[in-house]
């Protein structure tokens, strides 16, 4: 199981990134995938999830209205598109394989299994 995690870089506050992650064709067809961040001297902390099945999306408050999850399934790869960001968006992202197909628990560590190696966004004001 690999996950490949791009699309980072420097951005003004108020642009857009968009970060893919290449999954499997397992982790695509019957894995949630979600994604999370880990600032500096922070903890990693969820923003983000969707289902295999239904596709169901999950956010953290933070990130509501300006970020979205999709994936597409020909391509076996999950996006997180990033609109009007913020300093605070600033970190390194992290898309991981979840256990389950979906499901409202996003808890790290128990949750999920597979993680990507991570990809630096960083927001300049």
């Amino acid at each position: 199981v690999q996950l490949q995690a791009s699309g980072g870089g420097l951005v003004q506050a108020g642009g857009s990134l968009r970060l893919s992650c290449a999954v499997s064709r397992l982790t695509i067809f019957y894995r949630a995938v979600g994604w999370f961040r880990q600032a500096p001297g922070k903890e990693r902390e969820f923003v983000a999830d969707i289902s295999s099945d239904n596709d169901q999306t999950y956010y953290t408050d933070a990130v509501k209205g300006r970020f979205t999850i999709s994936r597409v399934k020909a391509q076996s790869t999950v996006y997180l598109q990033m609109n009007n960001l913020k300093p605070e968006d600033t970190a390194v992202y992290y898309c991981a394989r979840s256990k389950f197909r979906g499901g409202g628990n996003f808890d790290p560590d128990s949750t999920y299994d597979y993680w990507g190696q991570g990809t630096l966004v960083t927001v300049s004001s």
